[in-house]
Order: C-alpha cells, then sequence, then structure tokens
C-alpha cells in the first residue's frame, strides 16, 4: 500500500533532522568588523585592511572578546565593586578560620578583618618592605578592613565611578583608578603607614574631576568644583577626627588623579592612535592587577609551608 504524501513528508523531515545529526555543513563565511577601528574587512581576511589590526590576535580583538563577560554599562566599575567585594568576603572567612577580628563591638569593627589575614592578602606595608613586594601596593588597593570600609567606599565608587568611566572610557578610567591608587601606597608606605582600601583611588578620581573643572568655565561644571572642594574638605576633617585614617594615601592619590586630569583629553579616544594608546593603559592595568594577585597567592601559600 503506498505512503500518502503527508507520511512521506514527516518521514523526509525525520531523516533530513537524523542526517543533521552525523553531517554538518560548514557555515557560510560572513564579512568581519574590525574590533579596533570598525572598518567593515573582507571574507576570510586576517587583518584589516583599514588599520592593518590582526582580527584574531590583538588587544582590541582580546578586548571585545572579554567586554561580552562583562556588563554592557559601566564595566570596569562593576569589576572593581566585585572584586572588592570577592576579597571581602574571603578575608572574613579567613578571619573567622583563625579566630582573628576586631572585638570591641564599635560601629567601625563590625566584620572586621584581622591585620594578619590583611597582611597575608597583600595590605600595603612601611617602606622598605613593599620595595621587596611590590605587588603590595596594587593587592591593598582592593582590600578593605570591615564592612562600613567597603560599604562606604563602594557607594562612593558606584557613585562617580560610571560618571568618570562613561567620560574617558573603560581602559582610561581603570588604569587611572588604579594608578592614583598605587601612587597613594607609595606615598603612605613612605610615611611608614600599615594600610588598605580603596579610598586612594577614590581620592584620585576626585582629584581627575576636579582637574576636568579647572579647563573649563561653564556654570554647571564650577558648581561642581564647589562640590568637589567642599567633598575634599569634609574628607580631610573626618581623616584628622578618625583614628587609622591614612591620610597620606589620600593626599597621594587625589594628587596623582588631579595629575592625570592634567595631561588626559577629558573625552573618550578619538581615532586610532588614542584608541590604541587607551586599549595599552586598559591592558597595563590588568595585567598588573593579575601578576599582583598571583604574587600573593604564591607568597601566601609559601607561607603556609
Amino acid at each position: 500500500m503506498p505512503l500518502s504524501p503527508r507520511v512521506r513528508y514527516r518521514l523526509d523531515r525525520w531523516r533530513t533532522t537524523v542526517k543533521g545529526w552525523f553531517h554538518s555543513e560548514p557555515a557560510a563565511q560572513r564579512p568581519r568588523i574590525c574590533p579596533k577601528c570598525g572598518s567593515l574587512a573582507g571574507v576570510g581576511t586576517s587583518h584589516c585592511p583599514q588599520c592593518g589590526a590582526n582580527l584574531n590576535f590583538s588587544m582590541a580583538a582580546a578586548s571585545k572578546s572579554i567586554s561580552r563577560f562583562l556588563p554592557q554599562t559601566s564595566p570596569a566599575t562593576y569589576f572593581i565593586v566585585a572584586l572588592c567585594g570577592l576579597l571581602y568576603a574571603l578575608s572574613y572567612v579567613l578571619t573567622i578560620r583563625t579566630g582573628g577580628g576586631a572585638a570591641s563591638g564599635s560601629l567601625f569593627d563590625i566584620g572586621g578583618i584581622s591585620n594578619d589575614v590583611l597582611d597575608r592578602l597583600g595590605a600595603s606595608r612601611p617602606l622598605p618592605f613593599d620595595l621587596a613586594e611590590p605587588w603590595r601596593f596594587v593587592t591593598a588597593v582592593f582590600l578593605h578592613a570591615s564592612l562600613l570600609h567597603i560599604g562606604f567606599n563602594m557607594w562612593v565608587l558606584m557613585d562617580i565611578g560610571p560618571v568618570i568611566e562613561d567620560l574617558y572610557g573603560s581602559a582610561r578610567y581603570f588604569f587611572a583608578f588604579l594608578f592614583t591608587g598605587v601612587f597613594g601606597y607609595v606615598v603612605s608606605a613612605a610615611f611608614g603607614h600599615f594600610s588598605i582600601g580603596a579610598s586612594g583611588g577614590l581620592l584620585g578620581l576626585i582629584g581627575l574631576l576636579l582637574a576636568i573643572t579647572t579647563r573649563r568655565s561653564n556654570s554647571g561644571l564650577q558648581m561642581l568644583r564647589k562640590q568637589l572642594i567642599y567633598w575634599l574638605v569634609y574628607i580631610a576633617v573626618l581623616g584628622f577626627l578618625f583614628r587609622g585614617t591614612d591620610n597620606a594615601a589620600h593626599a597621594g592619590g587625589f594628587v596623582a588623579g588631579f595629575a592625570l586630569g592634567k595631561i588626559l583629553n577629558d573625552r573618550r579616544p578619538a581615532g586610532i592612535s588614542e584608541e590604541r594608546r587607551a586599549q595599552a593603559m586598559g591592558w597595563i592595568a590588568g595585567i598588573a592587577v593579575a601578576a599582583s594577585f598571583a604574587m600573593m597567592l604564591l607568597s601566601y601559600f609559601q607561607g603556609q609551608g
């Protein structure tokens, strides 16, 4: 008995589906977009015909690949917040396991981390100790001593960070935050302080904003300038009132940020050369962070041995 057309159609569809499980045809190639200059590249080419960038192995291509796993808005800010939060959780667990931490019961000591844990995780030490372990200048930027400490710093970062990141671009913004934070700890170590926290980098971002307001004379930026100056006065007063505040790191970060604000153009990179420099700055900061935490882990496990 011959099969009906409907049954034959279903059998043919099923046969085609099963065949596709075992035989895959190559996908049609499409033109590619250069990750550096945004030009349309030809099918099958490995280099951009406009700027000559390698479409597969270049800083721009790597940056584009990594950006897929980050938030679309303010990715560098969220990365900093996530890294600080992860390190705080780790340091708190280690503090509990070692039976350390603050025991005074004050508001400032809630969720306190022991100095021994902070030291092993990369707190900034006085000179010349930091010269023997320079990775501490970087790791100290992302460590915090208590719940109030990290809460206040991350609140300030989420308040001003996205604005500056949108203005300068994620790569230059991340470099500026790390550079000013590291410079703050260089100054702090020179004054003989044992210190941690992102506040040096935050003061660096405030210095960056203040430098922008000195370039322009419109009323909005002048109002922002007054607010920043008031904020700096409040921070200075609180720094002298509360015990344990690292005013040297604050001052160093602010000076470094103000200097960067005078050097960098207060806009996103324009053109291939500026984009290339911005990506290089971002990669320098990223590699410095990765290498510093690798050295910290190596030192931490050697200390356990």
